[in-house]
């Protein structure tokens, strides 16, 4: 299979890998995050003075749950699932609510809490197209940038982590022998070298660490094959009382939190996964969000705390080359096993942490530069670097205790100790600040048909007015709403709709640049995907509406069409000055 050498893409979503290699990797992803849902539930229930029992029932519900709604990630069906290779898994951000909430009011207020915080993700993702403007490409990519920000303190630990007894070299050897050889083998090595690369790494320094005493292998023999945890299900607080509400908006906080981290984790997944660059796909993001609802619902029916969708195969897909499906359902099945699989279980909590930590720098460094080109693929100005600026360090500050560390620690369970936490929540209202000082938007409301357009290009002429611009500027703005016009109503001629869809126009000034923001009814292919075709010669040339795409693609400077469930919104941006570009972002 032949693959074009700017993205080194073997295997498409779409696409059936061989049964080993998808295997292989879904191993490999469930090897590097099955510890979380491990850890932080027991982390949690401990804290917070639970039984034992109910910390087996907690940690077991939560690697069943993280297995299936990783497949169903992988599947989508209809409007469930991104499509991708998201791995779920339990969400740090929701630890210091977790035992505030157990710890005053039990494990079936808990039940309650994320019960009401798996609904209100549900809301979000419905919604997904009303936040658009908080949800940018900036806030994603700020975000994905402080995922390494606030995971490297923890892997850096794990670097020094050795038994008693062992020789002081040896876990710093054992990294840097495991971080040496995956670097090597993916910098250099092809075809099945590189898809193998982090097993190998792996596989290697565990040997290395065996031979020098830092592989403990103890519980693992021990350990059963198959076994299964006492039932321990808490119940559910159904009384409401003023605890239950004080408790509310800290989880809600999180959970929008979470869901940001999930619209980022599927922008960078979607921006990996394919040999050309394609416009991003906001129903699957949607898809996304419901199966991060639809997970900590089962969490919360279970009693355990809330998941969220991990940003981890982005960079394995940046790393192997395989986006293909297969991989998530094999890490959803690996994860499924091993909750009923003590032994498994014991075996990979075993791997060394100097091992481990080696693996995650290489996938946290190249999700940092994912998270890096999300921002300058969507345009990096002066105003959106301040944003990703103040924000980044913002969060760095917070997660390494350089900002107010006594205050911040005491206030609502540590919640802002997160960089994550904080840096997202920054550029969050730095971008909604943005947004609300924008200069105030024309608008116009009309039916999705050729029949207005003596309205439409009257309403932006009188637009062109406003803005003081010339007649040249008022007729191509004329010329651009036509051409979106007639193409959107040619694109609703081909569906079947059972009334006519309305058409809405928002009309400003950013940058001196004039914006023309189209929302409509949903329709087919995607229109930014269609122009950046038209760039490819053809040996026919243009036929159909192709000529209205090919008009918009040079009276128009940028093209942005954004698909949701129910609404597509397709964004313009016209140059005031000058000739406008040829080549559309």
């Amino acid at each position: 299979m032949t693959t074009k050498p700017d993205t080194g893409i073997l295997y498409e979503p779409d696409e059936r890998a061989p049964v080993p290699l998808a295997f292989g990797l879904g191993l490999q992803l469930a090897l590097l995050t099955i510890a979380v849902p491990i850890l932080f539930p027991t982390l949690v229930m401990r804290t917070a003075g639970v039984g034992e029992a109910y910390v087996a029932w907690s940690v077991f519900a939560a690697l069943a749950i993280c297995g299936g709604t990783t497949i169903l990630q992988a599947l989508r069906i209809g409007r469930i699932g991104g499509g991708h290779v998201l791995v779920m898994g339990s969400s740090a951000a929701f630890i210091g609510v977790c035992i505030t909430a157990v710890e005053t009011g039990g494990p079936a207020m808990l039940v309650t809490l994320v019960l009401a915080s798996a609904l209100f993700q549900l809301v979000l993702a419905a919604r997904l197209a009303q936040f658009r403007r908080l949800l940018t490409p900036t806030v994603s990519g700020t975000i994905i940038m402080l995922i390494p920000v606030s995971v490297m303190p923890a892997v850096f630990d794990m670097v020094a982590t050795a038994p008693e007894g062992s020789p002081g070299f040896a876990a710093p050897l054992c990294a840097l022998f495991t971080l040496a050889l995956i670097t090597g083998i993916a910098l250099r090595g092809r075809g099945a070298w590189r898809l193998w690369a982090p097993v190998i790494g792996i596989v290697a320094g565990s040997a290395l660490a065996a031979s020098l005493g830092l592989f403990d292998v103890g519980g693992a023999t021990r350990a059963s094959w198959i076994g299964l945890p006492e039932f321990a299900w808490p119940g559910i607080h159904l009384d409401f009382d003023p605890l239950f509400w004080a408790l509310l908006p800290g989880f809600l906080f999180v959970t929008m939190i979470g869901t940001v981290r999930t619209v980022s984790s599927s922008v960078a997944m979607q921006r990996v996964s394919w040999r050309g660059q394609r416009a991003l796909d906001f129903r699957a993001v949607q898809g996304a969000v419901n199966v991060d609802g639809i997970s900590n619902l089962l969490c919360g029916v279970a009693g355990t705390m809330p998941n969220t969708t991990y940003s981890v195969g982005a960079p394995l897909t940046e790393l192997t080359g395989v986006a293909a499906r297969g991989v998530g359902i094999a890490t959803g099945v690996v994860f499924i096993a091993f909750a009923f699989s003590p032994k498994a279980l014991a075996l990979v909590v075993a791997i060394p942490g100097p091992v481990v930590a080696a693996f995650l720098t290489v996938l946290i460094a190249m999700l940092f530069l994912i998270g890096v080109m999300i921002v300058v693929r969507d345009g990096l100005d002066p105003r959106k670097g301040l944003v990703v600026g103040v924000a980044f360090w913002l969060g760095a500050g917070f997660q390494n205790g350089m900002i107010l560390p006594e205050q911040v620690s005491e206030f609502a369970g540590g919640l802002f100790a997160n960089g994550l936490t904080t840096g997202g929540l920054a550029a969050i209202l730095m971008s909604l600040f943005m947004g609300m000082t924008k200069r105030r938007r024309s608008r116009t409301e009309l039916l999705c048909d050729v029949s207005v357009l003596p309205e439409l290009g009257k309403f932006l002429r009188a637009f062109a007015v406003r803005g003081g611009w010339n007649d040249a500027m008022a007729e191509r703005l004329d010329a651009v709403g036509e051409e979106v016009l007639l193409t959107l109503n040619r694109r609703d001629e081909s569906a079947d709709a059972a009334a006519p869809r309305h058409l809405r126009l928002d009309a400003y000034e950013e940058a001196g640049d004039a914006l023309l923001e189209f929302v409509v009814g949903p329709g087919g292919e995607n229109l930014e995907d269609r122009i950046a075709l038209l760039a490819e010669p053809a040996d026919d040339g243009p036929v159909g509406h192709d000529v209205s795409l090919r008009l918009l693609r040079h009276l128009a400077s940028s093209v942005r069409h954004q698909q949701y469930h129910g609404v597509d919104i397709v964004t313009v941006r016209v140059r005031t000055t000058g000739v406008a570009s040829d080549h559309p972002t």
